[in-house]
């Protein structure tokens, strides 16, 4: 017998010999070196490495024997070579091995998972005996892929069912731009790349469709050691722009962060589930919830010595626990490596700096930053209205808003906008009315705008309904026999139609909501440099973005966080990842209807006709007090001189279209309009200089195009038959002469600049007055606008 030492042990034999049986390139990694190092500087342990020789060539009954085994998969590892060591031998296992097998097929992780209760994401499996195999489980349309009945509107991900495979997509919808994101295993400094011409699925293999989760663009990554320890980090998601984010010396960034009781319960599980001390998973964060969407097996925590210290006392004990378990685990008080080692800096959660001292010596801390912005430059919004008694388009209406005869329906998706167009095109005229009496004029311009209608319908070859929009909204019902003949039901007989389109972001609009973004960091956080990470780094710092549905707004939203976040490549990714898209934050408009109805109507007789109105709420010494107050005072004579500037620019863009051979006429403009598709121009991001220099407008709206708006706003601004002025095109023509002169200034239209300056002394009178023709009123209106933000 050897000479006792005061441990208690004995010679190096009756050390607990632990047997690492990985290859060679992982043992040699830091975590593992550093936790093996301390685990042998407690002084019961001998850790023997077997080699990728002995583990490749050897045959089992020549490997070392050991009473503890570490051994897991990595690639070229021989795993049924190394189960049949264990059975052979009988040591304790770290990590079973059997159930590592499970970890090659994510069809089996999900499986398992779900088995011991564990949240993951919504699903479905695609399984194919052979590549390109047709399945009549499987259907795929433009936004959504249908499984077994159960259907994935995009986003959604694809991943493969090899777990060894990390080839795994993320499908974007048409209304965010369309596209396709790739990830992958990190390459230099790239983890995924945006594919914007993408946009079916792949169909070559077996594939799991799960639902896209928003979590704020972050992913958390867990590490247990044993069913009682989990360490999580935050990292930036590499959906959000596949830019690695790297510290100085190289290392990826990540942040620590603080995993919820339910989430503690989530690692325990998994660890239990698959056998797996030491293991890690990928935990998704969405709308208060979590889902285990990945399980990795045998993983450690880089760069951590907090870890390293926590990973090596909790193997110790389970160690003795499994050989010795007559020894004491208790942790000694100063751990043996710690003697000559350097004090590490703090890895806490604190931020530095972040306390202020209060007026009255009190410690203070910003709890939030609020910022409210506006959508960037854009291409002039459109809206075609128009009322509509056809029995087609009111029974669409019906069939959209659940047969509620009185309630109004927005039409937004390929299938709501398609089932309008292939309606539109049979209730289109062939042949034109004439334009005889009022009923004739009437019948001709309902015609025309039909016809407008389907144009604007049949652009691009496809939907995208970020960018256009229909409203059905029921004016006139009379009550029928129903169709059992079982008493009667209301049904509408008129309805007003509502086309929106255009009010595209353009490039410029896009890089200035890039550089608030910037401006925005750079000034509010100085100095920041991961603060996408921070953020969400624990439970009191967190970071929301909401836009409304309107898709001006999204991108702006998306291209204000690029900037703030100081992320790479298309704004689609980050769109569909960072923000999130609320059509409620539009409702009070809902709210305040009436009053602004109310408004607009005394606006209009207050431009209309000066001389009958009498100004009221006024006086000499409070003229803000004034109804219509801003209006220039000349503003019934500039509105005939913006009625002929209108007409001259009309006319210049008119003969533009005529001498670019295109067909056209006064009485056919919306028939010709070519197709092209405005959906590109939600990531566009350069001027093309090629058109400018062959002197076509901006982008890819046409000279035709640009006729119609043109035509429109002449149209609808002033009614020749029945003399009458309608001031809220105002705004339009303003929007559509800076649009031009921003974007257009080489076509050289005479009298555009002339047209401005008078749309622009009428259009900042009349838009802030739409909003309430005084104070009181605004007051009203903007407390009905901004009570549906409270919640926010």
């Amino acid at each position: 017998m050897g000479e006792v030492t005061e441990a208690g042990w004995g010679e190096e034999e009756k050390k607990i010999k632990v047997g690492v049986c990985v290859m060679e390139k992982k043992v040699l990694s830091a975590p593992m070196g550093q936790i093996l190092e301390r685990l042998e500087a407690f002084g019961e342990f001998q850790v023997i490495y077997f080699g990728d020789k002995v583990i490749l060539e050897d045959p089992i009954e020549s490997w070392p024997i050991c009473d503890c085994l570490i051994a897991f998969y990595s690639t070229g590892y021989p795993l049924e070579k190394a189960e049949a060591y264990a059975t052979l031998r009988k040591p304790f296992l770290v990590n079973e091995l059997v159930p590592q097998h499970l970890l090659h097929d994510r069809r089996k992780v999900y499986e398992r998972v779900e088995l011991f209760g564990i949240p993951v994401p919504r699903y479905a499996l695609v399984n194919r005996e052979f590549p390109y195999q047709e399945l009549d489980y499987f259907i795929e349309e433009e936004d959504f892929v249908e499984v077994h009945g159960s259907r994935f509107w995009k986003p959604f991900v694809e991943k493969p069912v090899d777990g060894d495979d990390h080839s795994i997509m993320i499908y974007y919808p048409s209304s965010a731009g369309g596209g396709m994101k790739e990830l992958f295993r990190k390459v230099g400094n790239r983890s995924s790349e945006f594919h914007s011409e993408v946009r079916r699925v792949r169909r070559e293999g077996s594939y799991i469709y799960e639902e896209f989760m928003p979590t704020g663009g972050t992913d958390v990554k867990v590490y247990t050691v044993g069913p009682e320890y989990a360490h999580a980090e935050a990292r930036k998601s590499p959906v959000v722009d596949g830019v690695v984010m790297r510290n100085p010396d190289g290392k990826e960034v990540r942040y620590p962060v603080l995993l919820t009781p339910n989430e503690k319960q989530m690692a325990r599980d998994v660890c239990i589930a698959f056998r797996q001390a030491v293991c890690g998973f990928d935990l998704l964060r969405c709308e208060g919830r979590s889902y285990v969407c990945d399980v990795n097996g045998w993983s450690f925590v880089k760069n951590s010595y907090k870890y390293y210290d926590d990973a090596a006392c909790v193997l110790r004990k389970m160690l003795l626990d499994a050989k010795a378990p007559h020894l004491s685990s208790t942790i000694p008080p100063t751990l043996p490596w710690k003697v000559n080692e350097p004090v590490q800096p703090s890895e806490g959660l604190t931020r530095q700096g972040s306390g202020i001292i209060g007026t009255f010596g009190q410690s203070e801390e910003l709890r939030c930053v609020i910022a409210i912005i506006r959508h960037g430059d854009r291409t002039p919004k459109q809206k075609v209205k128009l009322k509509v008694t056809e029995e087609k388009l009111l029974n669409l209406m019906l069939k959209y808003n659940g047969g509620r005869p009185r309630s109004e329906t927005k039409l937004k998706s390929a299938v709501e906008l398609q089932d309008l167009l292939d309606a539109t095109r049979i209730l289109v005229p062939r042949t034109r009315p004439g334009r005889g009496s009022d009923s004739e004029a009437e019948d001709f311009e309902h015609a025309e705008k039909l016809r407008q209608v389907k144009a604007v319908l049949e652009e691009g070859g496809h939907f995208s309904g970020i960018y256009r929009k229909v409203q059905l909204k029921p004016l006139k019902w009379v009550r029928v026999l129903k169709s059992n003949g079982e008493g009667e039901e209301e049904r509408p007989v008129e309805a007003l139609m509502i086309l929106k389109y255009g009010g595209v972001l353009t490039h410029a609009g896009r890089k200035q909501a890039e550089e608030l973004g910037r401006y925005f960091r750079n000034n509010i956080y100085p100095g920041e440099g991961t603060g996408l990470l921070r953020l969400h780094s624990t439970y009191r710092h967190d970071l929301k973005i909401y836009s409304s549905d309107e898709g001006r707004v999204q991108m702006s939203a998306a291209g204000f966080a690029k900037g703030l976040l100081d992320l790479e490549g298309p704004l689609t990714p980050i769109l569909v990842s960072l923000v999130s898209k609320d059509s409620s934050m539009l409702d009070g408009l809902d709210n305040a209807s009436s009053e602004m109805e109310e408004a607009k109507a005394r606006l209009n007789e207050i431009v209309t006709f000066p001389a009958k109105i009498v100004h009221s709420n006024g006086s000499s010494e409070c003229p803000w007090m004034t109804d219509g107050a801003g209006l220039p005072s000349n503003a019934s004579e500039l509105l005939p001189k913006l009625v002929t500037l209108t007409k001259k620019v009309t006319e210049q863009v008119r003969l533009l279209a005529k001498n670019e051979d295109e067909e056209l006429t006064e009485t056919n403009s919306y028939d010709v309009i070519p197709p092209y598709d405005q959906a590109k121009a939600l990531g566009k991001t350069n001027i093309d200089i090629d058109r400018i220099a062959a002197g076509l407008p901006c982008g890819s709206e046409g000279f035709l195009l640009m006729y119609a708006r043109w035509k429109k706003l002449e149209r609808d601004l002033y009614n020749e038959r029945k003399e009458r002025f309608d001031i809220t095109q105002i705004p339009d023509v303003y929007d559509s002469c800076k649009y031009d002169l921003l974007h257009n200034a080489h076509l050289n239209l005479e009298g555009l600049d002339e047209l401005f300056k008078v749309s622009q002394l009428l259009a900042d009178g009349v838009i802030p007055n739409e909003y309430g023709i005084n104070p009181k009123q605004r007051l009203k209106i903007g407390s009905k606008l901004a009570v549906c933000w409270v919640k926010y």
